[in-house]
């Protein structure tokens, strides 16, 4: 009889999708949300939440069709043929490089901090040039090495998330937390995609569980579910402790491209606080940094065909990071504008209106079946298909009207 042990666990799993979803995102969440306030916000969490849930469940069921788990690229070749396949590439190099413009100008601020703490004074675009050589070496020099100090780096940024809540919990002002203005509604939506993105792990996930549908749909339940906690902890520490206006408010900070922890850090006279928030914001900006600079050069190699060696073509790397660094430079406040435009524009089509389409083509086209379909029939695809293209109609406005 065969060993019947189970392939990976369903922990394991949740905290993949977790470990995709918390990253540098939720540095801005607050500052975004936070102009709509505090209760009205938890509602865009909880949309956002069951948004990117059900798509990635529409992505198992589309991951289903295949003999082997594919890649998105090929899932979207088979289903909606080589247009799809174009448009889905040319998304995802908007995305990385946007969210790599934004990772790379958000450390520069970080990276001038921490250099200022030991009296080394810095303007913004040299902490990011820094970032860039630095840690660029990193992914140069292979998987493993990004691997392992993703894992350290991880266990860090844990660490450093429950000291600054329980030590945050003393500065709270409650009273901060009734502000409401519904004018900025939407205004944190397309970051609050970004930030609940998981979608391009799930042929992972599910060759980690085995193929098994009912461990693989508790994997992204759970680990989405812990997502939306930590981001809503992480909501009463950051708006409990900045007001709305005045020096190093949230309405300054989104004007001046100022991240929640770096907010914090200004606006309150501790030590604690100040240390605690610096390395948080610094971890979550360099684990976001690798995976995706990681996956970037991965994808450009893959699309001119160079093979993999143990240590990663110079001249990728140079590809991935150099323009991006150029942005960031010119531009150092630009980590919301780069982070709206990944999420209300790429993320949303890759992984909102994309995965609706090959459903509804796989379905009931091509009348696919398989042992695995969401429940909600052509009404929930025409629902989270609303959802989708009004996000996206939204930030394309917003992108249009900023320049």
């Amino acid at each position: 009889m065969p060993n019947q042990c189970k392939k990976g666990s369903v922990v394991g799993g949740a905290l993949m999708v977790a470990g995709s979803c918390i990253g540098a995102g939720m540095l801005g969440l607050p500052i975004l949300t936070g102009l709509v306030g505090f209760f009205p916000s938890i509602l865009l969490f909880i949309i956002a939440w069951f948004f990117m849930t059900a798509t990635g469940l529409l992505i198992v069921e589309v991951n289903q069709w295949f003999d082997e788990p594919p890649n998105f690229i090929t899932m979207v070749s088979k289903l909606l043929g080589r247009t799809g396949k174009f448009t889905c590439w040319i998304l995802y190099l908007f995305l990385f490089y946007s969210l790599l413009v934004a990772y790379i100008a958000g450390s520069g601020i970080h990276t001038s901090s921490i250099l200022n703490m030991i009296n080394i004074n810095s303007p913004y675009w040299f902490g990011s040039v820094i970032f860039v050589i630095i840690f660029g070496f990193v992914v140069y020099l292979g998987t493993k090495q990004v691997d392992f100090l993703n894992r350290v780096l991880m266990i860090g940024k844990i660490l450093t998330y429950l000291c600054l809540i329980i030590i945050g919990l003393y500065f709270v002002d409650t009273t901060f937390l009734n502000h409401v203005d519904l004018k900025y509604s939407f205004v944190a939506l397309p970051i609050l995609i970004t930030s609940f993105g998981f979608q391009n792990t799930i042929p992972t996930i599910s060759r980690y569980l085995d193929g098994n549908i009912k461990r693989i749909k508790q994997a992204i339940i759970i680990g989405s579910l812990f997502t939306l906690i930590i981001y809503i902890f992480w909501q009463v520490i950051a708006l409990g402790i900045l007001p709305i206006s005045g020096k190093y408010g949230i309405l300054q900070s989104y004007t001046d491209g100022m991240d929640a922890a770096q907010s914090i850090k200004n606006y309150v006279n501790s030590i604690w606080i100040g240390t605690f928030a610096t390395i948080l914001a610094f971890f979550a900006m360099l684990t976001s940094f690798l995976i995706q600079t990681l996956t970037l050069v991965h994808f450009l190699g893959d699309g001119m065909n160079i093979q993999r060696q143990k240590r990663e073509n110079a001249y990728l790397c140079l590809i991935a990071l150099a323009p991006p660094l150029i942005f960031a430079i010119i531009d150092p406040t630009i980590f919301y504008s780069a982070l709206s435009f990944a999420g209300g524009i790429c993320a949303v089509t890759i992984f909102g209106i994309i995965p609706v389409l090959m459903v509804w083509r796989g379905r009931y086209y091509k009348n696919i079946r398989s042992n695995y379909c969401v429940k909600g029939g052509k009404p929930l695809l025409v629902i989270l298909f609303s959802i989708a293209l009004f996000i996206a109609f939204y930030q394309i406005k917003q992108t249009l009207n900023f320049f």
